[in-house]
């Protein structure tokens, strides 16, 4: 498996006026009535169900695809949820420019991989980046590529905690092949 780059179709997630949405928080991305749900692979079909126009993307979503969202995605709660929904979907990867840090966190320990383009709101206003269109991420030199429209873009390169994480798989994985003993 390439853990340094993925290439995969983007979801930009917009309101009916075609602008970025910012702000999502944790209980629209996962909604506090499903928390009673602990599968993870149970999870994903909830993803986005309280977020106005993207009820139905847990439908729409394949494996690898990527989100492009506003700026301080996953405010709000600690909720774990918000995270391994997408997991569950095997979203690819997250691009937006800004987290919420306990949203951030939560990722990274989880093996999701966010990233930071501090662009989005730019190249989404300028039709750089649109639903459908193919793109592919470089996560250690923070070069991003639109297939769909031969168009370059930069990104915050995962940090080496970020990307050892990554590689490994979750905390817990790289907390086992660091081979500490106490």
């Amino acid at each position: 498996m390439d853990t340094s780059s993925h290439r995969g179709r983007i979801w930009v997630l917009t309101d009916t006026s075609g602008k970025l949405i910012e702000d999502i928080d944790t209980d629209q991305i996962f909604h506090n009535a499903f928390l009673h749900i602990t599968e993870i692979a149970e999870m994903g079909r909830h993803a986005l169900g309280n977020l106005e126009g993207w009820k139905d993307f847990p439908k729409k979503v394949r494996p690898g695809d990527i989100i492009v969202a506003g700026r301080n995605f996953g405010a709000g709660s600690s909720r774990q949820q918000a995270v391994d929904c997408f997991i569950a979907l095997n979203v690819g990867l997250m691009l937006a420019p800004s987290y919420s840090s306990i949203y951030f966190r939560n990722a990274v320990n989880s093996g999701f991989p966010v990233l930071r383009c501090g662009d989005v709101d730019s190249l989404v206003n300028g039709r750089k980046l649109e639903t459908g269109d193919e793109v592919e991420v470089h996560f250690l030199n923070g070069r991003g590529r639109n297939l769909s429209k031969t168009h370059n873009f930069s990104i915050e390169p995962m940090s080496a905690v970020q990307r050892d994480i990554y590689r490994a798989g979750d905390l817990f994985a790289f907390g086992r092949s660091s081979g500490r003993k106490e």
